[in-house]
């Protein structure tokens, strides 16, 4: 819960820098690179072991951070500088549903009706949170729209890859060389170093190192704690607390308002994820472990 909410923050943060001035992209930039400083000294010092690395997964490493890594977090950002911060995860949220639909098809995971309600309740969802149903706010929203299905899109790629290199390396390391190896792309896709001249103020500095440590590095490791103590399935839904948390957030400190219906397709995409993680769970879950859990539940376990 407290990573959800941090996550959610950082989103607030971002909106309140692009209000004054700062450009999406050069916060991805000074995002990455001091996210990754950080987290490199914290590693040195407490975990050296897991800046270890083989040679041959550097090319894995390339894929998961220079492109989907780095792609995640322009889109994020580009995203929430477009439309509202709710909003803009909301739309982020649908990369299980993308997980989903990608296992169906190639993993030949099979479609149950409660996975077949789940997406077309996520995806009713998200029409009602962009504003479908009013065509002028729809327009309005067409960036904004684009750049968070794409984000999406790539946040589930970067999950099925993550999760592979999870099985080879703790979760401190994947994130850090993740991180490291977005920063070339971004030094390419935008101009390099170019946040280091534009003149941005001490308090805008402190919000930016705001958004590194408590919306990106202490976030995640929370989220690793809940893991170790509750299933991944379990923390993913207690992560779905991130847009309700924003939402708030951005309601008292920028103002911003959703209309009912969007607030109704919000409701509708978190319990999609819900549904899905659940099916997920079951899926997982053998018989003896299900009965395992019940006799915990009768002795006054969880």
């Amino acid at each position: 819960m407290s990573g959800a909410i941090m996550w959610a923050s950082s989103g607030t943060a971002g909106k309140a820098l692009f209000e004054g001035g700062v450009k999406a992209f050069d916060l991805v930039q000074i995002r990455v690179t001091s996210a990754s400083i950080i987290l490199f000294l914290f590693l040195a010092v407490f975990s050296r072991e897991s800046l270890k690395i083989r040679a041959k997964d550097i090319g894995y490493f390339l894929l998961l951070g220079g492109i989907f890594m780095a792609l995640v977090q322009g889109t994020y950002f580009y995203t929430i500088s477009k439309i509202q911060v709710a909003a803009a995860i909301l739309i982020q949220y649908l990369a299980p549903i993308f997980v989903a639909v990608y296992s169906m098809a190639f993993w030949r995971e099979q479609a149950t009706p409660f996975k077949i309600m789940a997406l077309f309740l996520a995806f009713g969802g998200c029409y009602l949170v962009v504003g479908g149903y009013n065509l002028e706010l729809l327009r309005m929203n067409r960036l904004g729209i684009m750049g968070g299905v794409s984000s999406a899109i790539c946040f589930a790629g970067y999950s099925l890859l993550g999760e592979w290199g999870m099985h080879r390396y703790k979760p401190w390391t994947v994130l850090f060389y993740a991180l490291v190896f977005s920063i070339p792309t971004w030094h390419i896709l935008h101009p390099p170093f170019q946040y280091m001249h534009l003149g941005f103020d001490r308090f805008q500095w402190l919000w930016m190192l705001y958004i590194a440590v408590v919306g990106t590095i202490l976030p995640f490791g929370l989220f690793f704690v809940g893991i170790n103590h509750i299933r991944s399935t379990r923390a993913s839904i207690t992560a779905t607390l991130e847009p309700i948390s924003a939402g708030f957030l951005a309601f008292f400190l920028l103002g911003e308002k959703m209309e009912p219906l969007q607030i109704l397709g919000g409701t509708m995409v978190i319990g999609a994820i819900v549904m899905l993680q659940i099916q997920q769970e079951q899926d997982m879950l053998t018989p003896a472990m299900i009965r395992e859990e019940k006799r915990g539940i009768k002795r006054g376990g969880h």
